[in-house]
């Protein structure tokens, strides 16, 4: 199978993918054109149909999977294919292994891992939490280790929202190391529940979509929700320990334009925020780098609007 992240300008391709989204549209001069996302295993690319009623474009629809013949161009610094023709494929002519992104690290041993940081948590108010969520709710643990962390941008595949919650709580167990005033129990409690209301914002895969309640009231939030409900139901678990929690939750995002309800005022919200970020944009970097292909006698790959800048791989 000739994967995703492989493609590369000039190469013509003919094999079958997922399509995770489909829609119609218009030329300036008022031509009718499809595009979609096809999806892999390690990806996905925009794909444009630009004759849709020709012979040869098979009738399709979103999460049908789809045998494509098309060129590889370069668009705006990505890859885009030039669809040519398109062939609804049936059951049985295709893995469905092949064509969900999932994590390059062991999902199992992620989330050991993370067990071992809920184990090292000596408040008990706070570990009775954590284990609310990750040992007593089979279904939420279940759904937390095989979740994605977002739609696009970074950890936007099976194990994400595991793998990147992990590398937030190493991250911030770093800092407890070299800033002795930054409360461990609370950082790591924070760090491990920063993300989990994405189990909820987020619909699973497939489609890997927001949901009505992602929509309308965002991880963040719906993280907050869950976590007050899940206290309430440990006795004398302390007011006052709660709302830091929670104001780590709430401001993790570090700036009100960036989703936060609330600026971080602790020091464990502003380490938390500061880890998150850190660990987004570095695999938001890690991504473009698999992905994206330097136009043809540079470097560089082009303007990302994450980065606000023009961005290349390290030289050898």
């Amino acid at each position: 199978m000739k994967y995703i992240e492989t493609f590369r300008e000039g190469e013509k391709i003919a094999d079958v993918y997922l399509c995770k989204q489909k829609t119609s549209a218009m030329t300036k001069n008022g031509k009718p054109y499809d595009s979609a996302i096809l999806q892999d295993k390690t990806g996905t690319i925009d794909a444009k149909i630009w004759d849709p009623n020709s012979l040869g474009i098979d009738d399709f629809d979103a999460l049908d999977y789809v045998e494509v013949v098309a060129d590889v161009v370069c668009f705006n610094g990505a890859m885009q294919l030039n669809v040519k023709r398109v062939r609804k494929v049936s059951e049985g002519e295709y893995d469905p292994k092949e064509y969900l992104p999932v994590s390059d690290k062991n999902l199992d041993d992620m989330f050991e891992e993370l067990l071992k940081f809920v184990g090292s948590i000596k408040n008990t108010y706070l570990k009775a939490l954590l284990e609310k969520f990750f040992v007593e709710d089979k279904q939420f643990a279940k759904t937390f280790k095989n979740h994605s962390a977002a739609k696009s941008v970074h950890h936007g595949f099976i194990g994400g929202l595991l793998e990147h919650s992990l590398s937030v709580t190493k991250l911030c167990d770093f800092y407890c190391t070299q800033y002795t005033l930054l409360n461990r129990d609370l950082l790591l409690t924070a760090a491990m529940l920063h993300d989990m209301g994405k189990v909820y914002e987020l619909s699973g895969f497939p489609t890997n979509d927001y949901t009505d309640e992602g929509q309308l009231i965002g991880h963040i939030v719906i993280g907050s929700e869950k976590i007050t409900m899940a206290a309430a139901t440990i006795e004398g678990f302390p007011v006052k320990t709660l709302n830091e929690l929670k104001h780590c939750i709430l401001a993790h995002h570090g700036e009100l334009e960036y989703g936060s309800p609330k600026k971080p005022a602790l020091m464990e919200a502003v380490a938390l925020s500061f880890a998150d970020n850190t660990d987004a944009k570095m695999q938001t970097m890690k991504e473009l780098f698999s992905s994206a292909q330097p136009a043809e006698g540079t470097e560089w790959l082009g303007y990302n609007r994450l980065f606000e800048s023009n961005i290349r791989k390290t030289s050898k």
